[in-house]
């Protein structure tokens, strides 16, 4: 293949590359040494793919050339290069969430996730960068350094899945997963300008993304696709949705499948903005753009239905059962800490650092009143996508951000000229993930600052392709993916 067409293939989509090998256009050997070469080219700038795995993957796609050969396709991924957060196990390779401790944590198996992506034929280039502990915006380490973002290097990419983002927007991959539990695979696909689909909890196992000696899948937190196109963001959901290994005995997954053609057939709601989590302007006109553009194609749309659900409540309910999982790591001396804080913030304090300091060091009793709340809500969004297919709404409260390394508490955001805490926006994530609800972001267009803005789609329960189906009808009409300047060749 010439130099002019390959240097076209970096953006295009997995499912594409996928038909490009199998009909022998080029070779998965010549697609990795190609994807290879742009990240030994392009990623000193931006420090995505920080675990490399080269020679393995050149194995790799050899080995899927002779299959291919012999007439064996593995898979829909056959011979793709691929890469994944470095929160996977990937046996060989370390796996260090960001903690130095963990510097030499080898992984002695696959995640679920890379088993599934191996089973379908991918071939694995590395592993993408991540925050401390996977609990940050911005995504950095003392391991790896910082990852910036392929649209403006002094910019966060997002976090805690930033690194895949990263390498996404910047043709360094086909196609990659990152994990969510307070926004991790949507602020950096909005940041990024990126498709991400955070599934309903437990449509994908987790097996393999977690710290050592943690088994047992957590609260919250899901793992999912982020692609370029939403028709590979649909693929790989294909292929992640499943039974935990424990339950494949006795437990199937059925999904419901889309019954609707046409946006015209949809009932949105659209939610721009809150005072609980201001939205900078240009996301909420964004939000609201969105809204036209489906009501003149005969979408029935309102700015005004919401579920019957008090969101200052929601955000603490979320909150509360957050926080826990965050510092569960903790040693018995940073929980004695958060529990000594915790005691000395007087009980009326309802702010949203003294909930998420209870929170820090919450008993299993006040769980279980938390967990119990969150139900409530669970019914509340079931009997509101009874009469409602989508909630769209802000991902974040800006667009990408400057690199602030700071520490964490002194951190601030400027929305629409306004200081907001640092974590604030964290509501926007809370809204769907307190109550397990599936949410697909997609790219809206840039910023006047020529930054992404990415939007959220939300639907009921096991709903995952319905909002990967109506992002998919609204890509048609608005467009999608656009590679950041400088990176297209």
């Amino acid at each position: 293949m010439t130099e002019l067409k390959m240097s076209r293939l970096a953006f295009l989509s997995a499912r594409e590359l996928a038909a490009k090998i199998r009909a022998k256009e080029i070779s998965s050997l010549e697609l990795t040494e190609h994807f290879i070469n742009r990240i030994e080219q392009l990623d000193d700038d931006i420090n995505a793919v920080v675990v490399r795995d080269f020679d393995r993957a050149m194995a790799a796609a050899s080995k899927a050339d002779k299959q291919l050969t012999a007439g064996d396709i593995t898979g829909p991924l056959h011979g793709v290069p691929v890469t994944v957060k470095e929160a996977f196990n990937i046996a060989g390779l370390a796996t260090t969430w960001g903690i130095p401790s963990l510097k030499d944590n080898i992984a002695d198996a696959d995640a679920e996730v890379v088993k599934r992506f191996k089973q379908a034929g991918a071939v694995f280039l590395g592993k993408t960068n991540v925050p401390y502990v996977l609990g940050d915006f911005q995504s950095y380490n003392d391991i790896y350094g910082v990852t910036n973002n392929p649209w403006d290097t002094s910019r966060s990419p997002g976090g805690s899945s930033g690194g895949s983002a990263a390498a996404l927007a910047a043709g360094l991959c086909a196609l990659e997963a990152g994990s969510d539990i307070a926004g991790s695979i949507r602020v950096p696909a909005h940041f990024c300008g990126l498709y991400g689909h955070k599934p309903t909890w437990g449509v994908v196992p987790d097996q393999g993304h977690a710290l050592p000696g943690a088994i047992a899948p957590p609260d919250l937190a899901v793992v999912g696709p982020m692609a370029r196109s939403i028709e590979d963001l649909k693929l790989a959901m294909n292929l992640l949705a499943g039974a935990q290994p424990l339950n494949q005995p006795g437990w199937q997954l059925r999904l419901p499948r889309p019954d609707k053609n046409s946006l015209g057939e949809y009932k949105v709601a659209i939610w721009s903005g809150d005072e609980i989590a201001p939205v900078d302007e240009e996301t909420t006109a964004r939000a609201v753009g969105i809204g036209e553009t489906l009501a003149k194609l005969g979408a029935n749309v309102s700015d005004r239905a919401r579920p019957d659900i008090d969101f200052k409540k929601n955000q603490a309910i979320y909150s509360s059962l957050l926080w826990p999982l965050m510092t569960a790591g903790a040693t018995d001396e940073q929980y004695l800490q958060a529990r000594q804080l915790a005691e000395s913030i007087p009980p009326g304090d309802l702010s949203d650092s003294a909930i998420a300091a209870r929170a820090r060091a919450l008993s299993h009793r006040d769980w279980l009143l938390y967990n119990n709340q969150r139900e409530y809500l669970r019914y509340a969004w079931r009997e509101f996508f009874d009469e409602w297919d989508i909630l769209i709404c802000p991902v974040f409260s800006v667009p990408a951000f400057t690199h602030d390394h700071s520490p964490i508490e002194q951190r601030r955001l400027t929305v629409n000229g306004v200081s907001q805490e640092y974590f604030q926006s964290i509501f926007w994530a809370g809204v769907s993930t307190v109550s397990y609800l599936p949410s697909t972001v997609f790219p809206t267009g840039l910023s006047r600052n020529a930054l992404p803005i990415g939007l959220q789609a939300i639907s009921a329960e096991y709903n995952d392709y319905i909002t990967m189906d109506f992002v998919n009808l609204l890509t048609k009409q608005i467009g999608g993916f656009q590679a950041p300047p400088g990176y297209e060749a």
